[in-house]
């Protein structure tokens, strides 16, 4: 399938940007008139436009990043501060976070259309620094304190700013959106990877609840770079060359995209490795640690893995572009889950669960990356946004309860007490990698073409 690269219209200009990131955006709900040239791709870049980068970057490292840092709070709360609770009740945390993200992301996305970054930014803002003072709050052995400000008031305010994030970058890119926007979205990777190694070093220095202050420091001040560097991209014609649609929730989640047999059997590979797609990232540290306590290398692993997540997600866009995004999709799927049942179930050295860390990290990067792109390649123009809304509100609803499943499987009195939860991320991602491959038949039974 051909895309059409004179996309015109600014439900179609942002709807496309969909495909660059593992978090929905909105359907828009805006229509230029038909015929009508937009001279806003015309000039693309610029200072505006560079800095605009830039400060989505800020709030992908102070909100998405934050979230990709779990893995530190999943080790810390069943080791110290939450554990009297079990491990799979302590994963719910993280996976609320972003599930919530995803479930509130396209009415977001349409607030952006309609208003552009005035009210959102602040609101992320204000939720997100609120939401980590009350953590910050928060008692030793009261998990309700978690749910409530780290997963629930944390996971709906970083919608205010995830989305909008991208949506801006949209406006000012269209030749090199992919590249722009893959930039902005790596700064959650760079959280990922700076934020755990701040955690685990100030923490036992200051205590967890000014660690936790600190961190709402920089994000105050991520957020307030993004909102003084960020501009929002109106029409040069003016309001009145927009037509507003009214918003329904068939504007937001396009579930009638399930009657095409591609999209649904994409679907259902999607649920399938979102399933176990961030078993790795919660547990490979407590993991580790069990296995080799006299080992410092756990408190690394994290960052690493979200190091290597920034370089696929890089990487992947640029090969997907050339090959075929669902060309890409399926091998990276499966081979997520082959790395696991591999390489980390009959790992028996730190050596090798690095190498695991280092591949996994890479190849899930991959995937998140690419998905939402595939899904805008088989969709018409006009149900992109409401496709990806739709998908991705099912990929919430796995990765709420998948990492909490796998922890359930965990008995951490057995020297082979993860091999179960292993077993539940890596098949799961084989799976889905397969369930991708028959999506690629449906679109197209040759395998050479580019899809």
């Amino acid at each position: 399938m051909k895309e059409d690269p004179s996309i015109e219209t600014s439900a179609e200009r942002i709807a496309v940007e969909r495909g660059t990131d593992k978090s929905p955006l909105s359907d828009i709900s805006t229509v230029t008139h038909d015929g009508e040239k937009d001279t806003s791709a015309e000039k693309e870049g610029g200072l505006a436009a560079i800095l605009t980068v830039i400060g989505s970057g800020l709030v992908y490292f102070a909100s998405f990043g934050f979230m990709n840092s779990y893995g530190y709070f999943q080790d810390y709360y069943q080791t110290d501060y939450l554990a009297n609770y079990s491990s799979s009740t302590i994963a719910f945390i993280g996976t609320l976070q972003i599930s919530l993200m995803y479930f509130v992301g396209p009415v977001v996305g349409a607030a952006f259309d309609r208003w552009g970054l005035k009210w959102l930014y602040p609101i992320g803002l204000v939720g997100c620094c609120g939401s980590m003072l009350g953590l910050s709050f928060s008692q030793r052995g009261q998990i309700y304190q978690q749910f409530l400000s780290q997963g629930i008031l944390f996971g709906l305010s970083v919608s205010f700013g995830v989305q909008p994030a991208l949506a801006v970058i949209g406006q000012h890119f269209k030749k090199h959106r992919a590249m722009a926007m893959g930039l902005a979205a790596g700064g959650s990777s760079i959280g990922g990877v700076c934020l755990p190694i701040m955690f685990a070093r100030m923490v036992p220095r200051i205590g967890f609840a000014w660690t936790i202050r600190l961190a709402t420091l920089i994000f105050f001040c991520c957020f307030m770079g993004a909102m003084l560097l960020s501009r929002t991209k109106v029409p040069p014609s003016g309001s009145a060359d927009v037509v507003r649609k009214p918003l329904r929730l068939g504007t937001l989640f396009d579930f009638a995209g399930y009657k095409d047999p591609r999209y649904l059997v994409l679907a259902i590979g999607c649920f399938t490795a979102s399933l176990g797609l961030y078993v790795p990232y919660y547990y490979v540290e407590s993991y580790t640690l069990l296995q080799y306590p006299d080992s410092s290398i756990h408190s690394y692993l994290l960052p690493l893995i979200n190091g290597l997540s920034f370089f696929g997600r890089i990487m992947g866009g640029f090969v997907a572009d050339r090959i075929g995004r669902l060309n890409l999709l399926y091998p990276m799927a499966f081979v997520s889950g082959v790395f696991s049942l591999a390489m980390w179930l009959p790992a028996n050295n730190v050596a090798t669960i690095i190498a695991f860390v280092c591949l996994y990290g890479f190849s899930s990067g991959i995937f998140i990356s690419v998905m939402p792109a595939v899904v805008a390649q088989i969709s018409p123009d006009d149900k992109i946004g409401a496709r990806i809304g739709a998908l991705f509100t099912l990929a919430g609803v796995a990765t709420l309860i998948g990492t909490p499943i796998a922890g359930s499987l965990v008995d951490r009195d057995a020297v082979d007490g993860y091999r179960s939860l292993i077993l539940f991320g890596g098949l799961t991602n084989a799976a889905g990698g397969a369930l991708f491959l028959l999506a690629r038949f449906l679109c197209d039974r040759d395998l050479r073409t580019k899809w």
